[in-house]
């Protein structure tokens, strides 16, 4: 076989296009119809603290970028997740799940349900080993996180103002800087 025969190759490249890398784009919240603040932890767990997974060789927070990573890469063309906080001295993570179609308020609960159960549980739950983490009541169920969420309204800042005169907490401080117990 002649070597030189396959010397123009890289003109006949074609990249798949399932497999373009588009989930690389930034985060516009704009592109989303709904928010919403989910609240994970390990169901049945047998840790008291993210702290002690390295017991169990996982490193949660390299864990959850991966997932997140891969998520957003493979549902960029429906749903958002991006990791808000990680303590590790607690027992749960909160996540904002972004999603372009807009949410019904009484199928809320199953869409949420079903990306935390069915899109993120398998990731964790396999592909990063966070089956040890959990007991085994949660592995005969097969369920990895209690998830609670709340939507996420950006009008809807009721902890800014407090009946609509105060703009933070230092306003209602009187000027000599003493705050007395009212009765």
């Amino acid at each position: 076989m002649n070597e030189t025969f396959f010397a123009d190759y890289k003109k006949f490249i074609v990249t798949p296009v399932g497999e373009m890398t588009t989930g690389n784009e930034v985060f516009d919240p704009k592109n989303y119809s709904s928010h919403y603040i989910l609240t994970l932890s390990i169901y049945n767990s047998r840790l008291s603290n993210w702290r002690d997974a390295s017991k169990y060789d996982i490193d949660v927070e390299k864990s959850i970028k991966t997932v997140l990573m891969e998520f957003n890469q493979k549902q960029n063309e429906r749903y958002h997740l991006e990791l808000l906080e990680l303590d590790r001295f607690k027992n749960y993570f909160v996540l904002a799940l972004s999603s372009k179609t807009k949410f019904e308020t009484k199928e809320e609960n199953d869409r949420i349900s079903y990306v935390v159960d069915r899109m993120l549980t398998n990731p964790f739950y396999v592909g990063q080993g966070w089956f040890n983490l959990i007991g085994e009541k949660g592995r005969v169920e097969r369920k990895l996180f209690c998830c609670s969420f709340m939507k996420y309204e950006i009008g809807n800042r009721e902890h800014q103002k407090i009946d609509n005169n105060f703009k933070n907490i230092t306003e209602l401080i009187p000027k000599n800087s003493e705050i007395k117990l009212i009765k």
